[in-house]
């Protein structure tokens, strides 16, 4: 029997934030009632903001939280809640990493997706029939592309996108608007591909905005939308009879999609009925006589008997495939996240190339800095230079972050993969990269500046400095999760770190610290505080310094942390190192939980933005300060 979807009475509306009514609601949709087949592909044809992103995110599953949705929704004749594993959606605008290649990328969604049990030969075998089929051989190992490298077309992204969804041949396949953003010839082939996998039988559903003849003729069905209610659904050839019958017939040698648009887009307030009548009618009063044709034609009747007929014939429960166990989804995050680090130059390696000149200026600035007594200030300087300066350098992997969290989100709104995979996979893929960085650079200034010789001072230092690199990159992810763009997040997690920066012994000692909010709990919540109080303890305990006035006796090391540097010493340098990887501990948690609720924090930046735009609009707004 073939397999079904259908939708009856679907309503879907969403809080109206104007400030001043808050249970208004806003109806995107109303009273949708449609059905598709197997071996069938629907088109969803539509003006602007006509609810055809709408519709598809309530057949996937994809609606936020605060979204009332009411009506039946079937699949194979069986009610079901909003999301199903059988599903795959393919938004209007994918995310991918661009150092991988075409079937790299593939290998690695298929890797993260498919049953643990199968093979690597049968995953293989799966990429290879998912790349032919989708015609991407010729691009099938060429990088996808990024800022500096050329890439694949527009075009091979939007097969490429649709290739990772049908890796677990869904039996429905989603996509809005896949033809966005690519010229005629690139869209003909992607809505032939569509069909082709249509005909494979599934069940294809795509909204397309202006489709040209060549491609409107490949869809069998046609559900066209205005403002969230049908003006006609059935099959798209017989769209142009229903428009004629309903006095508006589309002229000679026009596209039929062309003219649905002109005829229902409630941009425009007036238009002619056709090229030979002289006849203008209002954009409202043409929308409302194709509805009202609809709602009494034929098409309607048979789609209420369809469904009906769809109730009766129930099809076996749908019970979902297995997945990838979390091992091998942790193990492939791991792998695809070091290679793209890897590859992108910009990740980490001109960082690496950043560290180690630094660490060359610091070095030459304080060579062989000595036991002198005018070393002991100089000593504070450098220590001072390396965790407030250097540290800084860690904003410039944000934007490389930010790409990686855009395909997270892509993958977990799909269901690929779960918040505390992503992060683990993060901390043990960027951890070879940071150590590199913590023993190049504490190489390069520990013996050019000659701090307290010994291994075990070396191996503390170089330590120390890993677990401060490795705070502030997770405090800049957190940042990263949160704000809307690069620019936003550099500012925001520049500002954070120098706040943090502002609290520890870097710019004055602990005890000459305001004891209310910067003393008390901020120095306690400053990676610096401990990084720089272990540094001091690694490098000054057990030295001995010359006397102010020759001739005096030596100066010790610890005299100099409490007078001079304000450093307590009734805890040692191990106990500083343990509250910095206390505080890396904190901050990767705490990225686990923004990534977590990564849905409420952007719903609530809506309501705050959207009540300050109507209240500012209100007519009883009045501004703080006049103009």
């Amino acid at each position: 029997m073939r397999k079904s979807i259908a939708w009856e009475d679907l309503t879907v509306e969403v809080p109206c934030l104007d400030g001043l009514n808050k249970n208004k609601k806003k109806l995107l949709l109303h009273s949708l009632t449609a059905f598709a087949y197997s071996h069938r592909i629907m088109a969803l044809l539509g003006p602007s903001a006509s609810g055809k992103t709408t519709l598809l995110n309530s057949l996937a599953g994809t609606l936020s939280a605060n979204v009332t949705v009411t009506g039946n929704i079937l699949i194979n004749g069986n009610n079901r809640n909003f999301y199903c594993g059988e599903m795959s959606y393919v938004a209007q605008e994918e995310y991918f990493l661009g150092t991988l290649t075409v079937r790299e990328t593939l290998t690695y969604s298929a890797q993260m997706r498919l049953v643990s049990r199968m093979t690597q030969q049968e995953i293989s075998k799966a990429v290879q029939d998912t790349i032919t089929e989708m015609g991407l051989q010729e691009c099938a190992d060429n990088q996808i592309g990024n800022w500096h490298l050329r890439g694949i077309s527009n075009g091979e992204k939007k097969r490429l996108s649709i290739g990772l969804e049908i890796l677990t041949q869904p039996d429905f396949l989603f996509l809005d608007e896949p033809t966005s953003g690519l010229d005629s010839a690139s869209a003909y082939y992607v809505i032939r591909a569509l069909r082709n996998i249509a005909c494979g039988g599934k069940i294809v559903i795509c909204s397309i905005h202006q489709p040209s003849s060549e491609i409107f003729h490949l869809f069998d069905d046609l559900l066209l939308l205005s403002g969230g209610e049908t003006v006609y659904f059935g099959e798209a050839k017989m769209a142009l009879e229903f428009f004629a019958n309903a006095g508006f017939p589309c002229p000679t040698r026009r596209n039929p999609s062309d003219h649905f648009l002109l005829c229902i887009n409630m941009d425009f307030e007036f238009i002619s009925t056709s090229s030979n009548s002289p006849k203008v009618m209002k954009r409202s009063e043409i929308r409302e006589t194709l509805i009202r044709s609809y709602k009494s034609s034929e098409p309607m009747v048979n789609a209420r008997r369809r469904i009906q007929q769809l109730e009766e014939q129930v099809i076996e429960s749908y019970t979902r495939r297995g997945t990838s166990s979390w091992w091998k989804q942790l193990s492939t995050l791991t792998q695809r996240s070091f290679l793209n680090m890897f590859r992108d130059i910009g990740y980490y390696w001109l960082r690496i190339i950043f560290y180690v000149l630094v660490s060359v200026s610091a070095g030459s600035l304080f060579f062989h800095i000595g036991t002198e007594n005018n070393s002991i200030l100089a000593r504070g300087k450098c220590i001072s230079f390396i965790y407030g300066f250097m540290t800084c350098l860690s904003c410039g992997g944000l934007p490389f972050f930010i790409e990686e969290l855009k395909v997270f989100y892509g993958e977990r709104s799909k269901g690929h993969c779960g918040v505390a995979v992503f992060v683990l996979s993060n901390i043990l893929s960027s951890f070879p990269f940071l150590v590199l960085i913590s023993l190049f650079s504490g190489t390069i200034i520990y013996n050019m500046v000659q701090f307290h010789s010994g291994l075990t001072h070396f191996a503390f230092f170089c330590i120390n400095l890993f677990c401060c690199l490795s705070v502030v990159e997770s405090c800049f992810m957190v940042v990263a999760s949160m704000v809307p763009n690069v620019l936003m997040g550099i500012a925001t997690g520049t500002g954070v770190i120098i706040f943090m920066m502002i609290s520890s012994p870097i710019f004055r000692p602990l005890p000459y610290i305001p004891k209310f909010f910067w003393r008390y709990p901020m120095s306690y919540l400053s990676f610096a505080t401990w990084a720089v109080q272990g540094h001091y303890k690694n490098d000054m305990v057990g030295l001995e310094f010359d006397p102010v006035v020759p001739g005096d006796s030596s100066v010790k090391g610890e005299e100099i942390l409490k007078l001079v540097f304000g450093v307590p010493l009734d805890h040692d340098k191990w106990w500083d190192l343990t509250a910095l990887i206390t505080l890396l501990l904190l901050h990767r948690l705490l990225l686990f939980f923004v990534l977590g609720s990564k849905s409420q924090l952007l719903c609530f930046y809506a309501k705050v933005y959207l009540r300050h735009f109507a209240a500012r609009f209100s007519p009883t707004y009045k501004p703080a300060f006049s103009s």
